[in-house]
């Protein structure tokens, strides 16, 4: 038999997983800068220097890049010295091939340094790394037969949609800028450290074009001249196109955009203005809804029929949603905190718990604050404080979540520590597979009258429990359309209680 063949284009999911690990290095201070008194604090940045699909497993590499910040023998303000960790993790991902595409984003959770001696430091740095791969996959599938009317052929067909991931595109970009440090009297101050989180706050598909756009907040720790510490953040907008052929403009678009080089200096000459070099990421992910047409069953009046049946996965979009929630919390110092110089924050990976009809996700904010004590000393308070949401989510329902912190963290000094306020956005994406029997091959066996003998022309039964039209049909080889004819029924459904009479096809 011929049949009318479609196939569904898209990719699959084969690995969606975080990977913890930990980097350490022994780093020499630099014969230029003074011996170590006190390390106080570590700021670092986590980029992506690449990313590899092979067989069975995806393999992501990076760099992270770490300030010191200690106060020297002898007094003085603070002083930096800087370190590189690279970094190699490997994902298992049954069923990728070289064909498939690895996203990632490392994010640095937490980095501290022990000094071995004045001249030597410890240095280790605590990394999580969400990889996501997906292989792309094309899927036949029958959705009817060519000429059904030759040889009596009925069809059963289950006609829906299918939400599918229809593209996985990234492109990277580079754009560089100046940073005007606050006007002040005297002498410019000294750049200690700086960081920077890029964002895509929207993204639009048009044709075959996905444009979004974003910002990159950059965080810059400066030290005044007579040794005070301040800092400032400044915002860089940016805007890409990434070409997406087949996606179409309904479809859901997620960009992330991940550090992959970071240059951050003060112009010689001129100590306040701060050049900023960028290379960036963009990863994006493109689902949408595609109409979907199976043939789920067929038989023929005249002839008994083999048939060859698998179930097709199909995919159905159960929420899609953005969920913040906001935290309110004291970091305990055990001593007053006369100002707040500094706080950042990091966040690690997701966990999932199912509790009863609800799915609780759970992340790690990973704190870090830079204060003054009462001393005019430079200290700093770190803590990691889990925040959760709830999400309804029926068992079956896959979820597929990540989080960010939009806007700055606010911290202000409190009675017993720091008071600390953020937002913790979860981004959550509900999926429910189900499987859709349907006929991949049939072939035409020998007539129904064939060693059967005389068949009646009418048949009367009662319809079993749960029976449908379509199942008396096809087990006396008649059509759908003369049982409705024989028993003056307009409906399909049928009547409960009722004989019906059940002509056979001639």
């Amino acid at each position: 038999m011929e049949f009318e063949r479609d196939t569904m284009i898209g990719y699959e999911t084969v690995a969606e997983v975080s990977l913890c690990q930990e980097e350490t290095l022994e780093s020499i201070v630099p014969d230029a800068c003074p011996d170590i008194l006190r390390i106080v604090d570590v700021c670092g940045q986590a980029t992506l220097s690449g990313k590899q699909a092979r067989e069975g497993a995806a393999q992501v590499s990076g760099v992270v890049r770490a300030v010191i910040l200690y106060q020297p023998e002898g007094g003085g303000g603070l002083r930096r010295m800087e370190a590189s960790l690279p970094f190699t993790c490997q994902a298992e991902a049954p069923g990728l091939t070289e064909r498939g595409a690895v996203l990632a984003c490392p994010r640095l959770r937490g980095a501290e340094a022990r000094a071995l001696n004045p001249r030597k430091v410890l240095l280790r740095v605590d990394l999580v790394v969400d990889v996501t791969a997906c292989q792309p996959v094309e899927r036949p599938v029958c959705s009817g037969v060519t000429a059904p009317e030759e040889n009596g052929v009925c069809q059963k067909q289950y006609r829906g949609e299918h939400y599918l991931l229809c593209a996985v595109q990234e492109k990277p970009f580079t754009f560089s800028d100046q940073i005007r440090l606050p006007t002040g009297s005297g002498e410019a101050p000294i750049l200690l450290a700086a960081r920077v989180q890029p964002e895509c706050t929207e993204s639009k598909l048009i044709g075959s074009k996905l444009i979004f756009k974003g910002m990159a907040e950059i965080s810059l720790l400066l030290q005044e001249a007579e040794g005070g510490l301040t800092s400032c953040c400044e915002s860089m907008p940016f805007s890409q196109v990434i070409e997406t052929a087949g996606a179409g403009e309904e479809g859901d678009c997620q960009v992330t955009v991940e550090v992959a080089s970071f240059r951050c200096e003060q112009t010689p000459g001129d100590g306040r203005e701060v050049s900023v070099d960028l290379e960036l990421l963009a990863q994006a992910q493109v689902r949408g809804l595609r109409p979907v047409t199976l043939l789920q069953d067929l038989y023929s009046t005249s002839n008994l029929m083999e048939v060859d049946r698998e179930n097709q996965a199909l995919c159905r979009l159960s929420e899609q949603s953005v969920r913040p929630q906001a935290v309110r919390e004291l970091l305990e110092t055990g001593e007053l905190v006369r100002s707040v110089v500094d706080a950042r924050l990091a966040l690690g990976q997701v966990r999932q718990s199912r509790e009863g009809k609800e799915l609780a996700l759970t992340v790690d904010a990973w704190l870090t604050v830079m204060y003054l004590d009462e001393n005019e000393l430079v200290q700093c308070v770190r803590r990691s404080i889990p925040v959760s949401c709830r999400l309804d989510c029926a068992e079956g329902v896959r979820c597929s979540c990540f989080c960010g912190c939009p806007g700055e963290v606010f911290a202000a000094p409190a009675v017993g520590g720091v008071e600390v306020r953020f937002t913790v956005e979860f981004h959550c994406l509900a999926t429910e597979t189900a499987a859709v029997p349907a006929v991949t091959a049939a072939r035409m066996g020998e007539a129904r009258s064939a060693g059967e003998g005389t068949r009646p022309s009418v048949v009367l039964r009662m319809p079993s429990p749960g029976e449908e039209l379509w199942d008396i049909a096809k087990a006396h080889g008649t059509t759908m359309e003369q049982i409705l004819q024989a028993n003056e029924l307009e409906e399909e459904v049928l009547p409960a209680g009722r004989m019906l009479l059940i002509p056979s096809a001639r």
